[in-house]
Order: structure tokens, then sequence, then C-alpha cells
């Protein structure tokens, strides 16, 4: 069974793809936008003048105020067409605890600010503590005059390219490894604030960052104080699923264009699609890109009829399958394609390295799946 979108949802899939073919006609053209890494502001604010980017705000800010099913569509789509706003994924998680949490100033500031076009991050991990939050060392002392942020963080995507960070940082170390956690709304260009990047396979995308004297004000606090991990977890739906559906874009586009490469390719005097070995390897792939579909779009509906519950297992699974799916494709078709997969002339390896972090990323599969096995009992 096909998935059923609104005319409207269809229409914006549209639009989206005829905004790609016109600002990102060919390679060359993409290799330009991203010769600094996943993210082109030039196509960025683009998308930002067309409304986009405010596709899941809400109204009152200048938003769309959409649906999960709107964003999953947007994210989707995106992804298939490759355009490179690699900073969308971390604005949007952020702009959800600014929207849920934020004081009225910070949502004028921070939500209007995202859907002009700027960046937002968000920074939880340190060098000690990755999946696990609760074991968070990067120290917030409140002063006199404000807060006085020490420590480090690292992975920290889009912090290069953002205007603020949303720091997860600990104010307190009474009471249980997750209680003393606050939120707090670091701009960029502070004081005491080195943004250093790390390399990866992927280009431009994380960082270390370093706080020595950082200063901020009281009003820096996003929610309640000492709260951050239950703030935390009121976005893990939005975070998961827009990983989801990056990824079953990104998976989907690694199936095209090798479909489209073995009923091309001739060897033996036949197209290799036609060798049953292949033609069985295809079959499945589809077979479980039409699944994986169903499950993440079916998700999206699900968190949708019920926005302010908590869906663990249903929003695990669906980032669990679209990620390892995306790999799995991306892997397969560098392995249709021969030489041409590894060659960077062609656009395959590009799909893997986008994917391969997926997994890693926003939660581990290997967390995904122990969330599920805790939902089942366990």
């Amino acid at each position: 069974m096909p998935v059923t979108l609104t005319e409207e949802q269809d229409a914006l899939a549209a639009a989206i793809g005829e905004f790609a073919r016109r600002e990102i006609p060919d390679k060359e053209t993409r290799d330009r936008l991203t010769a600094d890494g996943p993210h082109s502001d030039e196509i960025y604010r683009k998308m930002a003048d067309l409304g986009w980017l405010g596709i899941a705000l809400p109204e009152a800010y200048g938003g769309a105020d959409g649906s999960m099913t709107d964003l999953l569509v947007f994210l989707e789509e995106t992804a298939y067409q490759q355009a490179p706003i690699g900073g969308f994924g971390t604005t949007i998680i952020t702009a959800e605890a600014i929207k849920k949490f934020g004081s009225e100033s910070q949502k004028q500031e921070l939500l209007g600010g995202m859907i002009r076009g700027d960046v937002l991050a968000i920074s939880m991990s340190e060098p000690g503590a990755g999946s696990d939050v609760g074991g968070l060392t990067c120290k917030a002392t409140k002063t006199e005059d404000g807060w006085l942020v020490e420590g480090q963080k690292t992975w920290c995507s889009n912090a290069h390219i953002a205007s603020h960070i949303l720091l997860v940082a600990r104010t307190s170390t009474e009471g249980g490894k997750h209680d003393g956690l606050t939120m707090l709304v670091v701009p960029t260009d502070v004081e005491g604030l080195e943004i250093r990047g790390i390399e990866t396979m992927g280009g431009k995308e994380v960082n270390d960052l370093y706080f020595t004297n950082c200063r901020l004000p009281f009003d820096a606090v996003v929610g309640t104080e000492g709260q951050g991990w239950r703030q935390l977890m009121a976005g893990l739906n939005l975070e998961r699923m827009i990983l989801a559906g990056l990824m079953l874009g990104l998976g989907r586009r690694a199936f095209d264009d090798t479909l489209a490469y073995v009923k091309e390719r001739e060897q033996f005097g036949r197209p290799v699609g036609s060798f049953q070995a292949m033609r069985h390897r295809i079959a499945d792939n589809a077979t479980e890109l039409a699944a994986t579909k169903l499950l993440v779009h079916d998700t999206a509906r699900t968190i949708d009829a019920n926005p302010t519950a908590l869906f663990p297992k249903e929003a695990s699974m669906a980032k669990l399958k679209a990620t390892e799916l995306a790999k799995h494709l991306s892997l397969e078709g560098m392995q249709m394609l021969g030489g041409y997969g590894y060659a960077t002339e062609y656009g395959m390896e590009r799909l893997l390295r986008q994917s391969v972090v997926s997994t890693v990323y926003g939660g581990t599969s290997e967390i995904q799946r122990d969330i599920i096995g805790k939902t089942l009992g366990l």
C-alpha cells in the first residue's frame, strides 16, 4: 500500500523537486555549493525566502504551523534532491526546544532568526559522555551577574555556521545523574567560547567547543533550571523523526540511482540488472524501501494524532530502520556500480559518507535497539 499524502504535501514535494532542478542542476553546481561543507547558506536562505524553513514553527513567529508529516515530507524530499542544507536538522531540533520551553524573547529572537535563515546548533556530547547524557560535566555556575560556563563539548554539529548554540550543561550535582542539567542559549560570538572543527569523512560538519571563563546572562536559561534532561526527553520524537526522514530520502536516492545504472550498464551483451542475482537484490531492496517508507510515515501520523505524547518505541524503530537502510542501500549502490561507485566523479560515494554517520549520531543504532527492547519489557 503506497503512502498517501495530502494535495498540499504533494505540492510541497513537487516544488522542492522543481527548486532543486533549477538551483542545483548538476554535480558541478552541487560541488561548488558544498565546497565548504554540506551546508550552503546561499541555498538555505533561498528556501527561507520561500517560507520552507518555518514549516514546523508556530504562525505567531512567521511559521506555517505544519504537522510532523509536513516536516517529514520536507526532510525526505530535500534529502532525495540532495539539497545542501545540512544545518536544517540541528536547527529544527533546537527550535523545538525553544518553542516548547523558551521565553517569549527567546522565541522572537531564535525562531524568528531561523525562519529568516539562521542556523542553530545543540550541544550535548562531551569527551567522556556521549550516549550517557547523565554523565555530562561541562559546568555552568551561577554568579552574582549571571552564569559562568567552563568545560569542553564535542561532536557539536553546525556550531561553526550557527548564530546560537543550545548548550546542555551541569548546574548542580545534587540528586540523580540526570538531575541538575540545564539548557542555556549561547551566542556563538560570545567571549570565552572557542569553536574548533573536527575533520571527518563528511567534511566540515562537527566541532569541539571550549568554554573558558564564558559568561552568560541569567536569562540565557531555557525552560527551568535543573530540568534539562526532562526537556531533552520531550524532543526525542522530533530528533529521531528528523533523522528518519532525511535518511529515507537519501535511501531513495541511492536506490533510484542504482536502479537507473543497472538498467543501462551492459556486460556480456545485456544490462547487468537483467542477471538474476542482481535482479533479486534489487527486488529485496525495493521491498525494504517500501516497508521503511510506510513505517516512517505511519510513525509521523501517530505523533500527529497525539503530539504531546512520547512514542519511544515507534520513533526509535523509525530512526533505526531508516538509517540502517540508507547505509545498506548506499553500500549496495557502490557494489553494483563497481568502480563508478567508488569514484568521486559519481554521487554514490557521497551518499555512503552521508549515510554511515546516521547510524551513530542522534542515538546510535545500538541505543535505539536497547530503547525498543526496554519498551517490550526486556
